[in-house]
């Protein structure tokens, strides 16, 4: 019986060096069964054959698009009627937040052994854990919404598209890349001048049921999420924690002084644990965002809020995903 399902995407950046590897991995180890998924389209039918197969786990091995891939289609799929596997995410892509926030880091293969073992051992149970998805959608009965659990918004979505487009073509390591895209952000936030070389200047936005009331203005930053890490040192374990639902927010006034007091809070470890000026926190498990022609992206890929057409969030039941790390 396998005990793994591994779901490759070979387009993914990560895998391009290392797909090799995955193979001739997977190839020894008679508990892993490996899937390469050659477009979004194909992934039903990976997840149809998943299904009869019933392994213990279900791991993805992708980029943040990938992710977000399998997990709509894991959602809505019903692939596994009430009993869908745990599901694990190799560390890949850029950002890994998914990946980190289930404690997987460092290379892939290094984290697909851990899983190996885990699956082995007797305290599987005590590795799985249950999270919360987003479901976006326009807020129209019929629609099919996307699923993800990271959302960045505001001037983080410009950020890091700017960061994809400008920076990552440098060829530059991850972190450079994200300190470097981090001071442009900043630069920009200072300063008015419109320039190429910069990420584009955010735009208003209005975001509703928050507190049963609304934020509406201009951001540097807005995160909405349900991984347990929300950024910058905040954990769920903070006083960001209530009853008022599982989507934790973080918005950030736009202007310098609100990023250097998030910045600061953030080092003394008194984001989410006070109230900062120009920082606005909460949880939710329904939230409004209209603008115009606002940029948001979920776990990689770029929706658009307008006047017509808001972004609606939703929380999901919860979903079992292994968790690496004790």
């Amino acid at each position: 019986m396998f005990k793994i399902a591994l779901l490759s995407n070979p387009h993914s950046t990560g895998n391009k060096s290392m797909l090799d590897n995955v193979r001739s991995f997977c190839g020894a180890n008679e508990e892993v069964i490996h899937f390469e998924i050659n477009g979004i389209d194909k992934i039903s039918a990976a997840l149809s054959e998943v299904a009869v197969i019933k392994p213990k786990v279900i791991v993805i091995n992708g980029g943040d698009g990938t992710v977000q891939a399998i997990l709509t289609e894991l959602y809505h799929g019903n692939h596994f009627g009430t009993k869908t596997p745990p599901v694990s995410v190799l560390p890949n892509g850029k950002t890994n937040l998914i990946a980190l926030d289930l404690g997987a880091s460092g290379e892939a293969l290094e984290a697909l052994k851990n899983i190996i073992k885990i699956t082995k051992s007797d305290n599987f149970d005590s590795h799985i854990v249950d999270r919360q998805l987003i479901a976006l959608s326009n807020g129209e009965k019929n629609s099919k919404p996307v699923l993800g659990m990271f959302l960045g918004g505001a001037g983080l979505a410009d950020a890091i598209l700017y960061c994809r487009h400008k920076i990552y073509p440098l060829g530059l390591p991850n972190f450079i890349s994200h300190i470097l895209a981090a001071i442009a952000v900043f630069i920009s936030a200072i300063f008015t001048f419109e320039s190429r070389f910069f990420p584009n200047k955010t735009k208003a936005v209005q975001i509703s049921h928050i507190y049963n009331n609304a934020l509406q203005g201009r951001f540097n930053v807005l995160i909405i999420t349900t991984l347990e890490k929300l950024v910058l040192g905040v954990k769920s374990g903070s006083e960001l924690s209530s009853d008022n639902g599982k989507m934790k927010l973080m918005a950030v006034d736009y202007g310098p002084l609100a990023l250097i007091r998030m910045f600061c809070a953030s080092l003394t470890g008194q984001l989410g644990n006070k109230d900062v000026k120009g920082i606005h926190m909460g949880q939710s498990d329904h939230i409004r965002i209209d603008g115009e022609q606002s940029s948001v992206i979920l776990d990689g890929e770029i929706f658009v809020a307008e006047d017509n057409s808001p972004i609606v969030l939703r929380s999901t039941d919860p979903v079992p995903f292994l968790r690496i790390s004790e």
